[in-house]
């Protein structure tokens, strides 16, 4: 994927994430590099940073993460900056709702082309085709990159292959896939099976092989029997028109196992309730998908890559919980 962005882009584009991240490394300083490019590179990723860069440089290609897209556009002086230089935008790294790339879209011309991959595979796995004539499907990340084997397995026992359409585990097998974790032979024995890459990720793929990232394993919440994936959450919130970030998780409750907590930050001037919030989810949500619990925060906890921090909001609750 990244070699076909060559046939259309000759330089400036816009580097923001870390090089010490897998995505930085691979997707923006080494094919950078290979490609001969001017690069516009931004030490502190900010939203206004990148969009003056971009007016300043008319830059033609942008790898970056959900959280600048959002940051891009809810800033309040979007309107002062002129952002269609743009060829391909890519984002990785974490899911991005439809909303953010509708809007985009609107505003650039210039459709976000989503890609999936993890450290463990170099970075890089599968992309939606960019390109003239090239057909990206919103929601996908796209198909395996060349020579890469792609398979999703049952989640129960992860040896059956389902078909297309249902949910399973990813797994790849491939020559970006790591060979073992340092030192860790539990731990690529676990992850590693003759061969095969199993990434914890849950997804499906459609009749013509594009791949539907449905959320992590470990952050499913099984509530009541229920199994509750939490991107359905955050997908509906995100698209809310006063909510500028949100994150769902699961939490313990005495009598459904687990229940759902949505941790929601609004948009600059803005206010909500917490029944707002659930009277809204009632009205896209399945009953027992809909949030109990609403928080209010200025911001979520994020990586240094810009992926949103599930994990630490769930220690942060545990941790309350205990206090």
């Amino acid at each position: 994927m990244w070699c076909a962005l060559s046939i259309f882009l000759s330089s400036q584009p816009i580097l923001s994430i870390p090089f010490f991240h897998v995505y930085g490394l691979g997707a923006c300083m080494i094919t950078c590099v290979e490609m001969g490019w001017t690069d516009v590179l931004i030490p502190r990723p900010e939203a206004e940073v990148i969009m003056e860069a971009i007016h300043k440089y008319k830059a033609r290609f942008i790898p970056t993460v959900p959280t600048i897209f959002y940051g891009i556009m809810n800033h309040p002086k979007l309107h002062k900056y002129n952002l269609t230089s743009i060829d391909v935008c890519l984002s990785g790294a974490a899911p991005l709702p439809a909303e953010i790339m509708d809007k985009f879209e609107s505003l650039t011309g210039t459709r976000i082309t989503e890609f999936y991959g993890m450290t463990e595979m170099s970075a890089g796995a599968t992309g939606n085709p960019v390109g003239e004539g090239a057909v990206t499907k919103v929601g996908s990340v796209g198909v395996p990159l060349p020579e890469t084997d792609m398979k999703i397995v049952d989640l129960e026992n992860g040896t059956n292959e389902v078909p297309s359409g249902e949910h399973g585990e990813i797994i790849f097998k491939g020559p970006q896939v790591t060979q073992g974790y340092y030192r860790m032979p539990e731990e690529t024995a676990q992850a590693i099976k003759n061969g095969w890459l199993y990434t914890g990720d849950i997804g499906k793929m459609d009749e013509d092989g594009y791949l539907y990232v449905i959320d992590r394993k470990k952050d499913m919440i099984i509530a009541s029997g229920y199994n509750i994936y939490p991107r359905d959450i955050d997908e509906v919130l995100f698209a809310h028109p006063k909510i500028a970030q949100a994150c769902a998780i699961g939490i313990p409750d005495k009598y459904r196992g687990e229940t759902v907590k949505a941790f929601i930050v609004l948009k600059p001037g803005q206010e909500m309730k917490t029944e707002e919030v659930i009277e809204y989810c009632k009205t896209k949500l399945a009953a027992y998908k809909v949030p109990k619990i609403v928080e209010f925060i200025d911001e979520l906890p994020s990586s240094s890559a810009g992926k949103i921090l599930r994990k630490e909001l769930r220690a942060m609750e545990l941790e309350k919980q205990k206090g």
